[in-house]
């Protein structure tokens, strides 16, 4: 038992190494968007009703590039996982604060994939003097075949704490879903904070 448990340790190791993490492109937002699709779909994860179209997806991408980063892990030469962050709030206090999601495809989930991509988020939200990561994740009150508490037990195994609650504020497949806010801190909070680097800058230098 030992032995098999050692075995699944290092091919898990092994599959973790043979994953890329890259910054998307419009080009990408196809693939993205397959991994997008089922948790529309089939899941409250996401709480948009309908899958967006490919011209959408592909201006959610631009838009995002411009300041944030929008990542892809690649494994194969297949898209298997995105993350990326946004404006938290939007008003120009809240500036050094972001929201951060995550995607990964169905199938390779529980593989460290989005450990590594958070990991990277992470990295450069600090280089662009980002201080707190804010997750919003619906939460149901009794699991179902639509939402379970996965999400949030993934961001407290990464760092995050619980901040707050909105109940029934989220309505999906004909059931009301609770949404939480947890978030991360960082980088210190100095008095007079460095204005935070657009991620197009940043890539740039």
């Amino acid at each position: 038992m030992e032995a098999k448990l050692c075995f699944r340790k290092e091919r898990m190791k092994m599959d973790i190494n043979e994953v890329k993490i890259r910054v998307a492109a419009t080009e990408d937002a196809e693939e993205l968007l397959e991994i997008y699709r089922p948790y529309v779909e089939k899941t409250a994860i996401s709480f948009e009703w309908d899958v967006p179209g490919l011209e959408e997806f592909q201006a959610r991408i631009e838009k995002t590039l411009k300041k944030y980063p929008y990542l892809v892990a690649e494994k194969k030469g297949r898209l298997v996982g995105y993350a990326y962050t946004g404006p938290f709030v939007g008003r120009a206090a809240y500036a050094w604060g972001a929201e951060v999601s995550i995607y990964l495809k169905e199938n390779q989930r529980k593989m460290g994939i989005g450990k590594k991509l958070y990991q990277a988020i992470e990295d450069i939200s600090r280089a662009q003097n980002i201080k707190n990561l804010n997750a919003c994740i619906g939460s149901p009150e009794t699991e179902d075949e639509y939402l379970t508490k996965n999400s949030i037990e993934f961001h407290t195994h990464m760092g995050y704490r619980m901040v707050g609650e909105f109940y029934k504020c989220g309505y999906k497949f004909g059931r009301w879903y609770n949404m939480v806010w947890m978030e991360k801190i960082i980088g210190e909070h100095e008095a007079e904070p460095e204005q935070v680097v657009p991620f197009a800058n940043l890539v740039m230098r």
